[in-house]
């Protein structure tokens, strides 16, 4: 890799532009709440700028940086995923939103923990698997360590509660043991003990049932459960094809309750209509063909389920919040990659496909070398 490195420069493109757009987005949809509350418009602008410039240079780091120098920080990080996990649940340190103790507060600024044991999850199966190549399909190798791993994260997410983020991790955890290999008797019979846990942990919080019920008929509830979806469909609504124009929305004033997180995509589509929304999900598109054409060409199988973890995160991620705010799922919190206003879950996506680079650079220098 002495010479000029061909990664994939599409992906470079495409992640740039989503986090381009994600920028502008977020000064449109938190300006006038950021006046109001901080006495500053730009106040969330600013910031979402710096987390986009760490990001990016960290995705240039780690784009030089060859993927496998990753193998001696895995344990560690997995390690340090978790403590920090931990550490949400210490008063002082651990910070409440709406609830949800989530994030670790230090300095002025907000660390959500969860978004890097996604990743150190990621990073552990795809180095324990790789490794265990051909005992994937021994239930006591290949299948149950990675579960129970999985499983203590699993435990810590759900007692803060992040009910959405333990869906996220549950599909990408099966799905990478899926590819793998291991058995898909073990796969559904695992599926199937959880189906009865994940109902009993719908029905024992109130608010859950609310957000389902809200799910399958917002108009019951329309001043309360069912308000934010409402007001989403009414943003989509008001856009129609061509959109009221950049900053022009009307839903981000107050009446669509996070606008600039969680529901960046209803301002989206009420400003830019549906060629705006539909230009993004072809982004979104592009983005998972160029990761899964990188994970296909990868040199080697740590490379592959690497490559593979990270465009299934960051695309998963993305379905289930666009699928959420168009009322095709019932409400999570979860953020829309690159887009939705957030420092922890920007920095830590753009360092991801830093990774996902690499791995391209290596498979195209690998090939490179091929056909000499």
């Amino acid at each position: 890799m002495n010479r000029k490195i061909p990664f994939d420069y599409w992906l470079l493109l495409i992640t740039f532009a989503l986090v381009l757009v994600g920028i502008v987005m977020v000064y449109s949809a938190s300006s006038i709440y950021a006046l109001q509350k901080y006495q500053d418009s730009y106040f969330f602008l600013y910031r979402q700028g710096i987390y986009a410039a760490i990001g990016f240079v960290l995705l240039t780091v780690l784009l030089f940086t060859d993927y496998h120098s990753l193998y001696r920080v895995i344990y560690p990080f997995l390690g340090l995923s978790l403590l920090l996990m931990l550490v949400t649940y210490i008063p002082g340190l651990g910070h409440k939103v709406a609830g949800a103790q989530r994030w670790i507060s230090l300095f002025g600024f907000k660390f959500q923990p969860s978004e890097m044991a996604k990743y150190a999850l990621i990073f552990y199966l795809s180095y324990s698997l790789s490794k265990k190549e051909g005992n994937v399909k021994s239930f006591i190798i290949g299948f149950l360590p990675h579960l129970l791993v999985s499983g203590v994260f699993l435990m810590l997410l759900l007692g803060q509660p992040d009910f959405g983020t333990v869906i996220v991790i549950s599909y990408l955890v099966f799905l990478m043991l899926f590819v793998a290999g291991a058995r898909l008797s073990y796969i559904a019979s695992a599926i199937l003990i959880s189906a009865p846990v994940i109902w009993f942990l719908i029905a024992s919080k109130p608010y859950r049932q609310k957000r389902i019920l809200a799910f399958l008929n917002p108009w019951d509830d329309p001043a309360n459960t069912g308000f934010q979806i409402i007001q989403s469909f009414l943003a989509f609504y008001s856009g129609k094809i061509w959109g009221r124009g950049l900053g022009d929305g009307m839903q981000k004033l107050f009446y669509l309750p996070e606008a600039h997180t969680d529901f960046i995509f209803s301002v989206i589509g009420e400003e830019l209509g549906f060629l705006g929304i539909g230009g993004l999900l072809f982004l979104f598109l592009i983005f998972m063909y160029r990761g899964i054409r990188i994970a296909v060409k990868a040199p080697d199988l740590f490379g592959t389920y690497l490559a593979f973890g990270i465009t299934t995160l960051i695309s998963f991620q993305a379905l289930i919040n666009i699928a959420v705010v168009m009322g095709l799922l019932p409400t999570k919190g979860l953020a829309l990659p690159f887009l939705s206003y957030g420092g922890t879950s920007l920095v830590a996506n753009l360092a991801a496909v830093g990774i996902l680079l690499n791995i391209s650079a290596q498979q195209q220098e690998i090939s490179w070398r091929a056909y000499r």
